[in-house]
């Protein structure tokens, strides 16, 4: 079963966290919410939620609740452990290496076909406690996920770069001969 917890933040600390954000971004907010996503690897911008609205300030009697439950049980943690333990190379994506359903899968696939490597595959779509709970395991909101010897690599972006740069290919290799 999932874990809660709740915790109550003032309006105060809302404003710390929003002001050290590059001048290039507002300072923006869902219709009650701060919709801010920090993305692993990425040390710039901010993902906006809904139609943005500048913040104003209500007092300091302002409080948000924030809700937070973990969707990555026990038993969900130890079945992604074997999968990406028992394979070389482990791609999370959404469809099959057959029939990928969106095109940054199919690119990651394409890639991994091109170097002619042996890879398992598993369609997060297929069941929604997988999908949600892939992002918590890896702390990457998004898929396709590529793991190679037991580790996580990147997405596609990340996978792309390392197949132009080589980088890819050594860790496949490395990987193999492990």
């Amino acid at each position: 079963m999932a874990s809660l917890a709740t915790s109550t933040i003032s309006a105060r600390p809302v404003k710390a966290l929003l002001a050290p954000l590059p001048s290039r971004t507002s300072h923006v907010a869902t219709s009650a919410l701060v919709a801010t996503r920090l993305v692993p690897h990425k040390t710039y911008g901010a993902t906006l939620i809904s139609h943005p609205q500048r913040l104003r300030s209500r007092g300091p009697s302002v409080s948000f609740s924030v809700r937070c439950s973990s969707t990555l049980s026990p038993d969900l943690k130890s079945t992604i452990d074997k999968v990406v333990q028992s394979h070389k190379v482990v791609l999370f994506m959404k469809g099959t290496r057959d029939f990928p359903q969106c095109g940054f899968s199919n690119t990651v696939v394409q890639i991994l076909k091109s170097l002619n490597v042996p890879f398992e595959t598993l369609d997060i779509l297929e069941n929604e406690m997988l999908r949600q709970g892939m992002k918590e395991y890896s702390s990457w909101p998004t898929f396709p996920q590529l793991y190679i010897d037991g580790e996580f690599f990147g997405g596609c972006d990340i996978a792309v770069e390392a197949y132009k740069s080589g980088q890819l290919q050594e860790a496949i290799e490395k990987a193999m001969c492990s």
